[in-house]
């Protein structure tokens, strides 16, 4: 007996936002409270689940952006040496890079929240807000330049950066062409895609509880970026014929062309941000395996 449209359509609803959006307004509201270094220009901003209305019923840590526009890292790898010569003598260095906004931002925190509030985490400050606890990533915007004329003619991808000191690199990330991406496909899938992903989310968090699954293994981040890679006629009728769709047409996929929700980066490798596909192929067969057995659950996670 396959799983009922009524449970499917119960993981599909999304899960509260209104704490985030008051934990959000809560890191603006400390951050506003500062002093800032001359001409230091930002942004604050959600990603994540609750940004992308992917979030379900248990979600709990908001993703807060601090990104620093004033100052920005870039890639003009595409660019042909023509366009690199005059792009670097168009642009000088910044006098306030990554390390001072960051340790500004990380006393902005502590001097409205207090220090028992404030962690430093390995990517990101983790803030116990009055509402939800936020993971602050303070970052530099990154350029990944597609071309370069002039200060008018300059074309590229947006994304962010930060720093990771304990392994001495710089993590990229393109959470706004990430959510206008997922966005784009929700109009086209006839706003399938993002219910199809807080489906698969609870179910693969129920298959958790049932130790059916590994925790950890397939985060959240990477589960939406994978539904992103399914075909459009795969969505839609219903939750059980969407459900049935993805889970079968991802069995036979060929998962080395997926590519990450924002369109820049490959979602399966051997980088210290990407996927393994092996985690990936347990995954899939786990929500086959939910689906015919479903039978045997005698009740449901809610």
């Amino acid at each position: 007996m396959p799983i009922p449209e009524s449970q499917l359509q119960t993981w599909a609803n999304a899960g509260a936002s209104v704490l985030s959006q008051k934990s959000h307004e809560s890191i603006r509201a400390a951050l506003g409270s500062q002093q800032w270094a001359a001409g230091a220009d930002f942004e604050v901003f959600l990603q994540g689940s609750y940004r992308n209305s992917t979030n379900i019923r248990g979600d709990s840590d908001v993703d807060v952006v601090v990104q620093l526009n004033s100052t920005w890292r870039y890639d003009i790898t595409a660019l042909p040496h023509d366009q690199q010569t005059a792009f670097h003598a168009h642009y000088g260095s910044a006098s306030y890079g990554w390390d001072a906004f960051r340790a500004d931002v990380l006393r902005a925190m502590r001097e409205y929240y207090g220090w028992g509030k404030v962690i430093e985490g390995r990517k990101s400050i983790k803030v116990a807000t009055p509402y939800l606890p936020a993971d602050v990533v303070p970052c530099l915007q990154y350029r990944k330049y597609r071309s370069f004329g002039s200060l008018l003619g300059e074309d590229y991808v947006e994304g962010m950066t930060f720093h990771v000191p304990t392994e001495g690199r710089w993590v990229v990330n393109y959470p706004k062409v990430h959510y206008a991406n997922g966005t784009a496909k929700n109009s086209i899938t006839g706003q399938w895609f993002k219910p199809a992903v807080r489906m698969l989310k609870n179910a693969r968090s129920y298959l958790v509880d049932k130790h059916a699954l590994q925790k950890g293994l397939v985060p959240s981040y990477f589960l939406e970026c994978l539904v992103h890679n399914v075909p459009d006629s795969q969505f839609g009728d219903d939750h059980r014929a969407t459900y049935g769709k993805i889970v079968n047409w991802l069995g036979s996929a060929d998962l080395s062309t997926f590519r990450c929700q924002n369109g820049q980066l490959l979602l399966f490798g051997a980088g210290s941000d990407q996927w393994n596909t092996q985690a990936a192929r347990q995954s899939q067969q786990a929500l086959v395996k939910l689906w015919h057995e479903w039978y045997g659950h005698a009740s449901l996670l809610y």
